[in-house]
């Protein structure tokens, strides 16, 4: 099975290393959290301070909302089916219930069940039974969790991941730190999740960011390229973990109302927005609901968030906003606000 492929190359010349250092400039410090490879990038004065605060805030939130963390908050919650919320817990809670409830279910933190019966959550995955998700499918569903002021209580059998969502909030969270530093620029690679910070210096002076996006069928191809900042940039696709099983390929990206991996018709989705949470819990949902909803939700939320769909059989959409700052080989489709 292959894991976490990197769906976003940062163009960028730095060299591999691990812990804080700095190169011809930048200060680059490499961390593994959040089940994932991250990189920090920064410019300026105050560039190592900079990188290293927003490690060790990258660090204390994935302490909190790991399930791979034994003692974290959100496992303490789930083995005791209620508990007390730290306010960046209830935060990242809030705008995933949002989300729920806007995207009819199609983003919902409580499809852990789900993910431990496909064996997401282990080294051996595997195909359930229908009888067995059909089960499973009774225990999912963020609408009937309990929430009452910091204390949230689960139903029995419930349990939650904000895997969808983590990353999202916790770059967003290190990009705000970073910008209270005296920084020229930063940009932070959280396992494929972009968040960009000012710009970059160069030779020619400060430029914004360009970040390419991979093609899912092609590790050494491209989308295309974005030129921006202060944004973040998140992309979820089925190809990024997967295995395969009698010669199907089952990937990791589950809908909450069949209990079987997405098949929306998304090869992949891009959402570029200013609030990083909500980029990362789009980039699945939208994933989830496909082209058609997906669009819907656009039109109607059009001002927070862009978006950039791979269409299954082969088609480029991009919304609007973002047509003169995406640049691609491929063919590209306008979504427009009509």
């Amino acid at each position: 099975m292959k894991r976490y492929r990197m769906l976003l190359l940062l163009c960028l010349l730095l060299f591999s290393l691990t812990g804080c250092t700095r190169a011809r400039g930048p200060v680059r410090c490499e961390i593994f959290s959040m089940d994932t490879h991250i990189t920090i990038t920064c410019y300026g004065k105050e560039a190592e301070a900079a990188a290293d605060a927003a490690a060790q805030e990258i660090e204390r939130l994935d302490r909190l909302w790991s399930i791979g963390v034994e003692d974290s908050e959100v496992n303490r919650i789930n083995r005791a089916g209620s508990g007390s919320l730290s306010i960046e817990t209830r935060e990242v809670l809030d705008t995933a219930l949002r989300l729920y409830e806007e995207t009819e279910g199609a983003l919902d933190i409580t499809v852990l069940p789900l993910m431990e019966l496909w064996g997401f959550t282990s080294r051996d995955p595997a195909v359930p039974t229908p009888e067995a998700i059909q089960e499973t499918l009774s225990k999912v569903g963020a609408g009937r969790l309990k929430l009452n002021g910091p204390e949230l209580e689960l139903e029995e059998g419930q349990g939650i991941d904000l895997g969808a969502i983590a990353k999202g909030y916790a770059s967003a969270r290190a990009a705000s730190i970073i910008a209270g530093f005296d920084v020229d620029g930063a940009v932070l690679s959280l396992g494929g999740n972009i968040q960009c910070v000012g710009k970059k210096p160069t030779n020619q002076g400060r430029v914004l960011w360009k970040i390419g996006i991979r093609r899912p069928d092609d590790g050494e191809g491209y989308l295309g390229v974005l030129t921006l900042t202060d944004k973040a940039v998140i992309t979820s696709g089925g190809y990024e973990r997967f295995f395969e099983e009698n010669g199907q390929r089952y990937h990791h990206i589950l809908d909450p109302a069949s209990g079987y991996p997405a098949d929306g018709g998304l090869a992949s989705v891009t959402i570029v927005s200013a609030d990083g949470a909500l980029a990362d819990g789009l980039s699945t949902a939208c994933f989830v609901m496909g082209e058609e909803r997906s669009v819907k939700y656009w039109r109607a939320h059009a001002g927070s968030f862009d978006m950039i769909l791979l269409t299954d059989d082969g088609r480029l959409l991009v919304t609007e906003p973002l047509k003169e700052i995406f640049t691609s080989d491929m063919k590209i489709e306008i979504i427009t606000k009509q």
